[in-house]
């Protein structure tokens, strides 16, 4: 019997979330929780990559890099996941090093359900909704109630989409062999997969109904498209926005496994967007509600930094924004650079703000960052529970001075 540990995954406290059907866009309060509160310990596990293992990670860049020693892959909307099995054990780990199987049983099963008996994969995972990625519906799996878990992972299964191979089959540790051997063993993997797989496909996603369902009419496990042609890639890029598509990855092929470092791996997303620490929050002119957050990210010294802010919420997001940033207020805010008083021409913000602990992270749409911050308000995206807030630094931002198949690029 596959093994959970659901005692050593327990939830901690957290303000639940409601999903309703008519809404457009998320609620604010979906995934308002710091890293640190889904941070765990893991199970040991006999394997020679042991969680938490830090991923590789890229480094933005506004042009993708162009060559022979590179391979381009899809940057998805998702969680990024480390899935460690030895035997009936299996452990999920986010990119910040949190155990995510409570969240995801159903891609627990579904790996439990793979022939091969022990690896340790890398991927993302997403949630496919009408053709499209919902990053919406993985927030809302962030959830204290295991029976609401239970009921989201059957109205709306995960997918997971594979695109390295850190342990194989026999047991041993490929992360010291470049990515091209790392790649090679990794589809030979998913070849086997393909030769036990179930004939059903998942009436779930009808969008993927191309490929296999390798783990026996689970929730599907997938393999992510590698490709050498830097045309497909960049068609990727214009042609892929209406599917959720996030941006495109390119890996140089003769790099080992870079764990926990932005060396071999560079991105380029659809639209700049930018992972900030809310190191405080301005009340709004009237009302006493929240005005906007004030945002910071790391610089090399550890210092966190005001970097700009974002106001961009309505009425009734103000309200339970004040809710959210509650238990934080009266942190240690800004260690570098502070925020001063408000703009001359602003007319929605006091000059008093609030510092906070700086725990919660949260994603911002930018159009423009120089002189070490954002030259304009952004536009709040989300929360990223997922994050290690210490994880949002410089380093991430660029230099910066039509409806899709989504099928046809999983089949690429």
């Amino acid at each position: 019997m596959l093994r959970v540990h659901s005692k050593l995954y327990s939830h901690p406290t957290c303000m639940p979330v409601r999903r309703t059907a008519s809404k457009k866009h998320a609620d604010i309060t979906e995934g308002a929780l710091p890293a640190e509160e889904l941070k765990q310990e893991f199970p040991p596990i006999a394997l020679p990559i042991q969680p938490p293992f830090p991923p590789m990670e890229a480094k933005a860049v506004a042009e993708l890099p162009e060559g022979e020693n590179w391979a381009y892959e899809p940057k998805w909307d998702g969680f990024r996941c480390l899935a460690f099995r030895k035997g009936d054990e299996v452990l999920l780990q986010s990119k910040a090093g949190q155990p995510l199987g409570r969240y995801f049983p159903d891609l627990v099963a579904a790996i439990g359900k793979l022939p091969a008996k022990q690896f340790v994969l890398d991927g993302e995972i997403v949630i496919l909704r009408e053709g499209h990625l919902s990053f919406d519906d993985l927030l809302l799996r962030i959830h204290p109630a295991e029976s609401r878990i239970r009921k989201l992972s059957k109205e709306t299964p995960a997918s997971y989409l594979v695109f390295d191979l850190l342990v194989d089959e026999r047991g041993k540790s490929l992360v010291e062999l470049p990515l091209s051997e790392r790649r090679e063993k990794l589809e030979e993997l998913f070849g086997g997969f393909k030769t036990h797989a179930s004939k059903k496909r998942l009436s779930v996603a009808p969008e993927l109904k191309g490929a296999p369902d390798v783990s026996d009419g689970a929730p599907q496990i997938r393999l992510s498209p590698s490709v050498r042609e830097f045309s497909t890639a960049r068609q990727w890029l214009t042609e892929l926005a209406a599917s959720g598509f996030d941006g495109v990855v390119a890996k140089q092929l003769d790099c080992t496994y870079a764990s926990g470092e932005r060396s071999a791996m560079r991105k380029i997303k659809r639209i700049r967007t930018a992972d900030c620490v809310v190191g405080g929050f301005r009340y709004a002119s009237k009302g006493g509600e929240v005005g906007s957050l004030l945002l910071g990210l790391y610089d090399e010294n550890g210092l966190l930094n005001h970097v700009g802010f974002s106001s961009s919420f309505a009425t009734q997001e103000r309200k339970k924004l004040k809710a959210i940033l509650k238990p934080y207020m009266g942190g240690s805010g800004f260690t570098g650079h502070a925020p001063g008083g408000p703009s001359r021409w602003s007319t929605e913000r006091s000059g008093e703000w609030e510092r906070l602990e700086p725990k919660l992270v949260c994603e911002v749409r930018y159009d423009h960052f120089s002189g070490g911050r954002f030259r304009h308000g952004t536009k709040f995206l989300r929360w990223r529970p997922d994050k290690n807030p210490k994880s949002c630094t410089y380093e991430q931002l660029a230099n910066d001075g039509g409806v899709a198949d989504l099928e046809s690029i999983l089949a690429a």
